[in-house]
């Protein structure tokens, strides 16, 4: 007699190849190194691409502050121009006043702003003393004078204020 389970084990195993369909491990190893490779290649056209843009914004970063002040440069000429035609000075000196306001509207859009000076205490950091003067009824070491004005983007000095300070008598 025959019982079920012998049945089974009399049947003869299936000797056909498994699913043919499945990737094979060097297949599946090809494909990986394809993508590999793809990725590389998108990560150094990105790195190159990064670079260039990098590069231009460098090379032209100083753009908007010049199409800040090509007016005031229009400025400028015009009142050279006016005053060569009049002979006046004192519209001359007018223009150059207006010409300074407008410079320092433009540095101080840009985040440039003058270093403080007469009547604060002298400060190496910011200030270049080029003398030292006995002043009546002046704290020594305090400025008492400017010779150039100093100025400051953000946090870092663009060039020190040139300065007088006061000594002791």
């Amino acid at each position: 007699m025959t019982t079920p389970h012998d049945e089974q084990s009399e049947q003869p195993e299936d000797t056909t190849p498994a699913d043919t369909t499945a990737p094979t491990l060097e297949q599946q190893l090809h494909e990986a190194e394809e993508r590999a490779l793809r990725i590389h290649a998108e990560l150094e056209n990105f790195r190159k691409r990064a670079r260039r843009e990098y590069d231009d914004a460098q090379r032209y970063r100083e753009i908007d502050l010049l199409r800040d002040l090509l007016p005031v440069l229009d400025t400028v000429l015009r009142a050279v121009e006016a005053a060569e035609k009049t002979g006046d000075v004192e519209s001359l000196k007018a223009g150059f006043r207006m010409t300074a306001q407008q410079i320092e509207k433009v540095l101080d859009a840009h985040g440039c702003k003058t270093i403080d000076t007469v009547g604060h205490a002298f400060d190496p950091a910011v200030h270049d003393a080029i003398l030292q003067q006995t002043v009546p009824d002046a704290v020594p070491g305090t400025v008492v004078g400017t010779a150039s004005r100093g100025y400051r983007l953000h946090d870092r000095v663009v060039r020190p204020a040139q300065v007088i300070v006061a000594k002791q008598e």
